[in-house]
């Protein structure tokens, strides 16, 4: 749920008009808008470089997934990896234009232990593959972009880590 349409269905609830400090937040929400319609752009444009360097950096950190007999060995299996890469980035690219950390939460978090597990996809490797997700996107962000960025992933990941 985006920032604004919590703060009117929070009002709508309790029948009453938002309240300075809600207004507030709407405000600072909109003094942001075009820096992220701008990382969202940069994310959407950049998907593939950024999941290139996720992947390289998995890889290296966890060669085992790679080899013979791991969760990664053989294009099939690499690619169904790379494409979670996509999807967690998209997830990301939603909160940071919603200004809000829900989607991740719905979308992202529910049920991800049980799935991974289900597929026998160790949860410790999908945390360091978000974090080689987040690090690989900080390299096509600038400080001020990065610190938009840096708290949905790092949600994310303890969500994860939870």
């Amino acid at each position: 749920m985006s920032v604004i349409t919590k703060v009117i269905v929070n009002a709508d609830d309790e029948l009453r008009y938002p309240s300075i400090g809600e207004l507030e937040s709407l405000q600072d929400y909109f003094k942001t808008s075009e820096e992220r319609i701008a990382i969202s752009s940069i994310l959407r444009d950049r998907e593939q470089n950024i999941v290139q360097l996720a992947s390289k950096a998995i890889f290296k950190l966890h060669p085992e997934y790679i080899a013979p007999g791991g969760n990664a060995e053989g294009s099939r299996k690499r690619s169904l990896c790379l494409r979670d890469y996509g999807w967690y980035l998209r997830l990301i690219t939603y909160s940071i234009l919603a200004g809000d950390k829900e989607s991740i939460e719905n979308i992202g978090l529910i049920g991800v232990k049980e799935m991974y597990n289900s597929l026998g996809v160790p949860i410790l490797g999908m945390i360091d593959s978000i974090e080689c997700l987040k690090n690989a996107t900080l390299e096509f962000l600038d400080e001020n972009q990065a610190l938009f960025v840096l708290p949905y992933f790092d949600f994310l990941i303890l969500g994860m880590s939870s």
